[in-house]
């Protein structure tokens, strides 16, 4: 089995900082990568800031925040990254193209056993996988918050081996996160689950039977969940909302999974929810 002791994460956003963030505190060392200086520094300031959150819970001290930021080292753009990495994990914004084109750079870039991985919330590991070693690559859908969400979705390309699954699957429990393995079909498991629920919301307001907040309302009292599915969409982006859906739609071909019009409209307005400062709500 591979030992894994250096990673690269690619993307510095809210899912690769958040990544870097829990990696780092376990010992590991991290390079943060993104195409821009401003896409790293904001990154870094996340991470900061949400070790100072743990600070305020009584989770971690000053001085673990401190030895934590160590193992952490930014880079500007992906060509730079340490050929000498065990891992790494592709993180950027869930765009098929953007992605394919990446990872066969970092495929060219990496030494030969260097696993690849794609924290990609829908997207066919196979098919995102088709250029590059395919089975040493392996899907990791962290959830959002990933320094306090435990789990994550560890998604078997048709091709990926069994000792780069048992390395990855591991590895998450080193990190303190609960891995379950899904085998790759759209949406995998949450978002095949998630999505179309929150789709649904979104076709019960756009059809009149509710106002946004009694939606939540009824999901929340009635069902027990944490947050209503339109408070949801707005936190996860509905840009993201929509690709995931997309995505279903054209893998399954099955119109129950098509994209609600209130939600492409939207969308279309650049109304992304928290992102842009208003979706169903206004923030």
């Amino acid at each position: 089995m591979s030992s894994i002791n250096k990673i690269a994460v690619i993307g510095a956003g809210t899912m690769g900082s958040g990544i870097a963030h829990v990696f780092s505190q376990y010992g590991f060392s991290v390079i943060l990568v993104d195409s821009e200086q401003v896409f790293v520094e904001r990154g870094m300031i996340s991470i900061n800031n949400n070790m100072d959150r743990q600070i305020k819970k009584g989770l971690i001290t000053q001085e673990q925040k401190n030895n934590f930021l160590k193992n952490i080292i930014p880079v500007i753009g992906h060509q730079n990254i340490d050929k000498n990495v065990d891992l790494i994990i592709e993180a950027i914004s869930e765009n098929k193209i953007a992605k394919l084109h990446l990872l066969k750079d970092l495929h060219n870039l990496s030494n030969t056993n260097c696993i690849i991985a794609s924290n990609t919330s829908s997207i066919s590991i196979t098919e995102l996988g088709k250029n590059i070693r395919c089975d040493k690559f392996i899907g990791m859908h962290f959830m959002n918050p990933v320094p306090i969400m435990q789990l994550v979705e560890l998604i078997r390309g048709y091709s990926t081996s069994d000792e780069t699954f048992n390395t990855i699957y591991e590895l998450s429990l080193k990190i303190g996160k609960q891995p379950v393995e899904v085998y790759d079909y759209p949406g995998f498991i949450s978002n095949r689950i998630l999505m179309p629920m929150i789709n649904e919301a979104i076709f019960a307001l756009y059809e009149g039977v509710a106002k946004a907040e009694d939606i939540d309302t009824v999901m929340k009292l009635g069902m027990s969940h944490p947050m209503g599915p339109l408070t949801l969409a707005d936190f996860i982006g509905l840009d993201v909302c929509l690709a995931i859906m997309e995505v279903l739609y054209e893998g399954f071909n099955d119109s129950k999974y098509r994209p609600c019009p209130l939600l492409k409209k939207m969308v279309n307005a650049g109304k992304l929810g928290r992102k842009s400062k208003a979706g169903f709500f206004d923030y």
